[in-house]
């Protein structure tokens, strides 16, 4: 059986996926090292989506497992991210033009905040031309976004001098826990990626009852946004 598909949706949460699921057609689900995946077609597309799972370890599993599962030409990485900027509200979104890991710490070894070891560089680029795409179905749908750098942590960030701190460090535009760790995993195996991200809360301290609040909003901004994605995406 050629598992080989056109995309590769992953989300952190069932919320954040379930309403691609259940626009697929042909429907076939598999379960390979615990992650549920399902492979589908949608708008002429093959796609595969899955439910990675909180944090960074999960969300790297799960990239690696669906590449080398599915081949998938480019991976997106969807869900609600928390807003670093004044330029970015509740239920706005963010596309990544590069995404940096703000919890990797090796300075006392006189390295950079943020520097991958191995890979030897802090910022990931994400695919320029997906990254684009997204850009022209957000700007299409009429919310307001923007493209820039995102954080990602093992951590829900619910402090204002923490986010200030990845805010001075990487200029980064919203941070969330998966992304990052999906970056480097599609990076060393050579797979164009891109993440959208819809704001679900300030980052701040009361970033905890802004998320529970607006969770289900800001998810459907994010598979709006993903629905036309698949069907204008042309590689």
């Amino acid at each position: 059986m050629n598992n080989k598909v056109d995309i590769g949706i992953i989300g952190a949460m069932q919320i954040e996926v379930d309403g691609i699921k259940a626009a697929m057609e042909n429907k076939v689900d598999v379960v390979i090292s615990g992650i549920s995946f399902t492979k589908g077609e949608l708008y002429g597309k093959t796609v595969v989506t899955a439910v990675c799972g909180i944090g960074k370890v999960f969300s790297a599993l799960c990239a690696q497992t669906m590449i080398l599962g599915f081949s998938p030409e480019i991976i997106v990485n969807t869900g609600v991210a928390g807003t670093l900027t004044n330029e970015l509200s509740i239920g706005d979104v963010v596309i990544a033009d590069k995404v940096v890991q703000h919890d990797i710490d090796t300075t006392p070894l006189g390295d950079e905040p943020g520097l991958i070891s191995g890979l030897n560089m802090v910022y990931i680029p994400a695919d320029e031309g997906i990254s684009k795409t997204l850009a022209e179905c957000v700007e299409k749908s009429g919310v307001k976004f923007k493209c820039g750098t995102i954080a990602t942590g093992d951590c829900f960030i619910n402090d204002n001098d923490k986010k200030a701190r990845i805010t001075s460090l990487f200029n980064a535009a919203a941070c969330e826990m998966e992304g990052g760790a999906i970056a480097q995993a599609c990076y060393v195996n050579k797979v164009p990626f891109s993440i959208v991200r819809a704001i679900s809360d300030g980052g701040d301290e009361n970033s905890h009852l802004d998320y529970q609040t607006f969770l289900k909003q800001a998810a459907e901004t994010s598979v709006g946004v993903l629905k036309n994605f698949v069907q204008l995406w042309n590689a």
